[in-house]
């Protein structure tokens, strides 16, 4: 399995994970141009996608996908309550799919298991992706609110980790935004803070985790170098050695082999035993 965060942030949110011939994309928060420019520079043809699964309807995460749905012919994925508020961006001829929290949902070779945040959308989940020939489990978790015991649950035993690390609590309190924005931000139906994720990837760790990318940061309540300090002091007190990345909003990370990583970290697992 490979992943790629093709940007994310509070301007739009897209990520690429590929498996075999499956190229499934999560969440289309840019517009249909942007999506294409974007999957150009991980040399990725739009018209190999196999499907689109939107998580929520906040338009970071929904803006292009009525457009790629009829542009490049693909399954939407969505929840009931989510296509109905995001009626005003689809025409009726894309080809949607109902999915829902309560089930697993197969997409190639991928198994796509969503499961319920709190954030504050009409019907919001997060998802982990596992690639069904290997184990291989990836967890995309970037609007949370909080971590819920349901979501801790979930993420437990991902090889990579995609997790909203969106505000400095200070940072925010001294930011523009109206103070109505800052409660809801750092609200429990908002985003996660540093010190929350720092705190969420300390209890997920185990010895198997190979990447950490940190997601979904503020460009006016946060600092990239200040979010991956305040994690990375939380990983470094577990002996961790894999890779701690923070996701960009303007272009795509390079792509993350699961498999290589795996493999990378199989001899200091051995060691231990």
């Amino acid at each position: 399995m490979q992943v790629t965060l093709l940007g994310s942030g509070s301007r739009g949110n897209a990520v690429l994970i590929e498996s075999g011939e499956t190229r499934l994309l999560v969440d289309a928060g840019f517009s249909g141009r942007d999506l294409e420019r974007r999957l150009a520079e991980v040399q990725v043809d739009p018209a190999s996608l196999t499907a689109l699964l939107v998580t929520h309807d906040h338009g970071d995460h929904t803006r292009g996908m009525g457009v790629a749905a009829r542009r490049w012919n693909l399954p939407l994925y969505l929840t009931d309550l989510t296509r109905n508020v995001c009626a005003s961006l689809l025409d009726g001829s894309e080809d949607v799919r109902a999915y829902s929290s309560a089930e697993p949902v197969q997409i190639g070779g991928l198994v796509v298991t969503p499961f319920l945040t709190v954030h504050d959308a009409v019907d919001p989940v997060a998802v982990t992706v596992t690639e069904a020939g290997t184990g291989e489990k990836l967890g995309i978790a970037t609007d949370l609110g909080r971590a819920t015991a349901g979501v801790r649950h979930a993420l437990q035993g991902c090889d990579v980790l995609v997790l909203e690390s969106n505000h400095d609590e200070i940072l925010l309190r001294e930011s523009p935004y109206p103070w109505s924005v800052k409660a809801r931000i750092g609200g429990s139906h908002g985003h996660l803070s540093n010190r929350a994720a720092a705190e969420l990837v300390g209890e997920l760790y185990h010895d198997g985790l190979c990447a950490v990318v940190l997601a979904h940061l503020s460009e006016q309540a946060n600092d990239p170098g200040l979010a991956k300090d305040v994690v990375g002091v939380a990983l470094e007190r577990r002996r961790y050695s894999g890779m701690l990345e923070v996701a960009r909003q303007e272009a795509p990370l390079a792509p993350i082999d699961v498999s290589r990583m795996r493999r990378q970290r199989l001899p200091s697992q051995i060691t231990l035993f």
